[in-house]
């Protein structure tokens, strides 16, 4: 049984008769949301409240036959719940009704002890604008939607000043008192469980009467004019956009929201409708092709999806997208237009693809981006672009397996952009203390995390949780940090004082490191947790070697290449005579190699499986060995270890005839009378890498999978225990640096959704699917010739002598030289009807390649003065869907003219 008194006032609110086929019924949202905290008494002093029209409690009590007490209390009852305003006028207060949205709702949800102990004034919020919001489809013209979009002021400051009541500054000068509260959708969603991340506190700013009432209520705290302007800053760097009530009257507002596309529920409008006219700014987003290099960064920070990133590279087909021809004002618009899973299906790239470099990096870095800003000597900037994405590129500058170059598409014309060399030349930069790049902490959320190895993987978690302000402790094991960037890979190819230079740029962030820590045994995670640590990041790395399971492999001499690198990377007294016989095809066989080169072995051989053509070695690192005299001997698998006195002195092998079978799966067949023996006084095994869990997941309901990595959620990476996440070789196995370190990062973005209340790990996330153009329509003829630039190639007699790296950087007139020979292959595109005009893409754009132009001139109106301007709309609509049905059953499209 529901309030009749209730429902009625639900109805006054809304102007709507009571009974008539218009009026509001109890599953209604407007009325849910009253129905928790509206008793029958204030209801009917409700009922006497009447549409912007102050009036005192004495007016009311007079118009309710209640005393002037009583009709005091319910007012303020009614005022403090969020159902009506309050102001202090000529020294009496005086009440009054508003709007639903933006109004009595968001006020209702504001109030923060009634939304938490009854969520359904959250839910119902957020009902509101799904039930009623498809009903606004093509009814409201430009600029008259009941939020507007207010462009960030720095993207039209070319404008004249006719475009004032479209700065923000404009309204936080004309106002003298102001207050900041939580963002009532973002309120509501966590509610719901269904936050984006992006946090509700201290979100939006009240003006004038707003900020009064918010004030007086507790909704919000008072602020400056100064801290107004801060948080409008802060919110333009953490990409949101802003928007205001538009029902005020031309040229006021009473707030300003700061808004992201995947939890306001006044943006759902075009998000999930499709109806962007409702919301949208007089201007739209205009993409310079030439300066364009397609980084990304707007693309990640649009809050409705209209930019992607496409093509600049010329076709031999034209490339032609989808060219819009429905929109809501020319259209019957109904569920089959709509996105129903905006939170989940953003694109970052449209269908014909995008630039293959950021495709196939597993980080998908912005190459095009650095490789421009290198080419105008702006490495600082080229640094931070990198670092949004990696926090290592220095160590990653040197060990880096360069899949972007390996698609590149200058490589279709001669060699590919030597993308690696570009990128270890602008983190020189980051070794100088002077010059390094130390991004800004964005917030100061202060909870305790937990993350367990050093590695990569663990470092890039520790790196992004520490700049959105958590306290990261890490723990590590070993006495050194790095994981297999300091314990595995030998220091001719990565340098410690590299890794280390750019582990202190974490140490400057406020990461603390705790060494000499096996966390299960000599800490547990129950006993962490008991510390106070909110989440954990699982990144223990593969740092064990695996056994052949021959005979004789446990005889003297025989030992894992993992664990001879080690030995040698502590600086341990590590001595190999004689023959040495190295088993494995990896890059990580070939540091086995080439480290026992340095170590005193006179002769080192290479066994593996595969022939040159499948070995998993890079050519590269292949042909470095092979300059260092190490033989490699392909085709060929181990039989047996023979030994004296239990040492080594032999080992047995068989030729091998097949690896791959035809679905390329690892299927090795032998000839098993085809056999050689070949002498060695050490074998090191480098045939793959184990995990050893320890007691690490004691008493927990984590699981592993057959191979011994940690079964996680591949997209979240979270394990079945919900605080405790997972990635890098722990969870993909052995893979390389830059895979962990991308998944690092996915690990603090899903961490930091986790420790918060009420958000989803899935809901409003990039998703980073990304896939690259077609080369075999590309029309690559006419292109220079420029050769690429190089290094002095290191003689392998002399290097094999020394663990330092002899590897030369390009000097900066060769990275000038190389960075023209980018083809520059993509470019940012926009939909122009889905662009709200809100500017977050040029607070990204370092190039200058994106900017606001005006398309509309339309002013908001005030709520009274809205209805005739909406039934001229629709009459006007109904004509131009008819027109639109003659077009398209006659086969004529063309182009929307708004």
């Amino acid at each position: 049984m529901g309030k009749p008194k209730v429902l009625d006032l639900a109805n006054h609110i809304g102007r709507k008769k009571p009974n008539s086929k218009s009026a509001y019924n109890y599953n209604d949202p407007e009325y849910m949301i009253l129905e928790p905290v509206v008793t029958d008494e204030m209801a009917e002093v409700g009922l006497c409240l009447e549409f912007r029209k102050p009036k005192s409690s004495k007016e009311v009590a007079a118009l309710c036959g209640k005393s002037v007490e009583d009709a005091e209390k319910h007012l303020w009852e009614l005022a403090v719940a969020g159902a009506c305003f309050v102001n202090k006028i000529d020294g009496e207060d005086k009440y009054w009704l508003d709007t639903w949205v933006p109004g009595v709702m968001e006020m209702m949800v504001n109030n923060k002890e009634n939304v938490k102990k009854y969520p359904q004034i959250a839910e119902a919020f957020e009902a509101y604008g799904r039930v009623r919001g498809p009903k606004t489809a093509g009814a409201f013209p430009v600029g008259k939607g009941l939020m507007r979009v207010i462009p960030i002021e720095t993207a039209i400051d070319g404008e004249t000043r006719r475009a004032s009541y479209e700065e923000v500054s404009k309204y936080l000068n004309d106002s003298d008192i102001f207050s900041v509260s939580d963002c009532s959708c973002r309120t509501s969603r966590e509610i719901m469980g269904e936050g984006c991340g992006h946090l509700k506190e201290d979100m939006c700013i009240q003006l004038g009467h707003a900020a009064e009432y918010y004030i007086r209520t507790g909704r919000g705290k008072q602020i400056t004019k100064e801290e107004a302007f801060e948080i409008i800053e802060r919110a333009e760097e953490n990409g949101l956009m802003h928007q205001i009530p538009n029902l005020d009257g031309f040229g006021k507002t009473h707030a300003i929201c700061n808004c992201c596309g995947c939890s306001c529920l006044s943006l759902r409008t075009a998000g999930m409708f499709l109806n962007n006219d409702m919301v949208r700014s007089n201007y739209i987003s205009h993409i310079d092709e030439d300066k364009c290099v397609a980084c990304g960064e707007c693309v990640q920070v649009c809050p409705v999806n209209a930019l992607k990133l496409g093509q600049k590279i010329c076709a031999k087909t034209p490339i032609r997208q989808n060219q819009r021809i429905d929109f809501p004002s020319n259209t019957e618009w109904g569920s089959d237009k709509w996105n129903p899973d905006y939170r989940i299906n953003r694109e970052n790239v449209v269908d014909t693809g995008t630039s293959p470099c950021k495709t196939q990096c597993p980080a998908h870095i912005s190459v095009q981006g650095y490789i421009k800003l290198a080419s105008q000597g702006k490495y600082k900037e080229a640094l931070e672009l990198i670092k949004n994405e990696n926090p290592f590129p220095a160590v990653c500058g040197r060990i880096c397996p360069r899949k972007c170059e390996s698609v590149c598409t200058r490589g279709d014309i001669d060699d590919p952009v030597a993308i690696d060399d570009i990128k270890k030349f602008i983190a020189e930069q980051d070794l100088n203390t002077a010059n390094r790049y130390i991004p800004k902490v964005k917030h100061n959320y202060g909870k305790k995390i937990a993350v367990i190895g050093a590695g990569p993987s663990g470092l890039s978690c520790a790196y992004y949780l520490a700049i959105d302000g958590y306290k990261v402790t890490v723990f590590e094991k070993q006495h050194a940090l790095g994981g297999m960037l300091t314990l595995g890979i030998p220091s001719y190819r990565l340098e410690k004082n590299v890794v280390n230079a750019e582990i202190d740029i974490l140490k400057e962030l406020g990461v603390e490191f705790k060494t000499g820590i096996e966390v299960g045994k000599d800490i547990s995670l129950k006993e962490l947790r008991q510390q106070g640590y909110k989440a954990f990041y699982l990144a223990i790395g593969a740092q064990s070697g695996r056994k052949l399971g021959i005979e004789g492999e446990d005889g003297e001499g025989v030992i894992t290449g993992v664990d001879f690198l080690r030995e040698v990377n502590l600086r341990k007294e590590v001595k190999l005579e004689g023959n040495v016989i190295v088993i494995g095809g990896g890059n990580v066989a070939i540091d086995v190699a080439r480290t026992a080169t340095r170590v005193g072995a006179s002769k080192v051989d290479m066994f593996c499986l595969e022939s040159r053509e499948e070995m998993p070695a890079l050519d590269e690192e292949v042909q470095e060995a092979e300059s260092e005299d190490i033989v490699i001997n392909n085709s060929w698998g181990p039989k047996r270890i023979i030994t004296e006195n239990g040492r080594v002195v032999a080992m047995e092998f068989k030729k091998c005839i097949s690896v791959f079978d035809e679905n390329k799966r690892f299927n090795p067949k032998y000839d098993e009378d085809n056999t050689i023996t070949v002498k060695a006084d050490h074998i090191l095994l480098s045939i793959g890498q184990g995990i050893e869990w320890g007691n690490l997941l004691e008493d927990s309901k984590i699981e592993l999978n057959p191979n011994k990595t940690i079964k996680a959620d591949s997209f979240t990476l979270q394990t079945a225990e919900s605080d405790v996440f997972a990635g890098g070789d722990a969870m993909t196995g052995p893979k390389f640096a830059i895979d962990a370190i991308a998944l690092g990062k996915e690990a603090a973005i899903s961490i930091h959704r986790f420790v918060q209340p009420g958000q989803s790990l899935v809901l409003g996330r990039d998703r980073r699917a990304y896939h690259a153009l077609d080369k075999e329509n590309l029309i690559l003829e006419g292109y220079d010739n420029t050769p690429r630039q190089s290094t002095t190639h290191v003689d392998g007699a002399k290097a094999k002598t020394s663990f330092n790296d002899l590897r030369e950087t390009l000097t900066e007139e060769q990275v000038k030289k190389e960075t023209e020979r980018c083809l520059s292959c993509g470019a940012t595109t926009v939909d122009e009807y889905t662009c709200i005009g809100c500017g977050a893409c040029t607070t990204r754009c370092k190039f200058d390649a994106i900017s606001l132009i005006r398309k509309y001139d339309e002013e908001n109106v005030s709520f009274e003065d809205l209805k005739p301007i909406i039934v001229k709309n629709m009459i006007k609509r109904k004509g131009r869907i008819v027109v639109h049905k003659v077009k398209k059953s006659m086969g004529i499209y063309t182009k929307h003219n708004m």
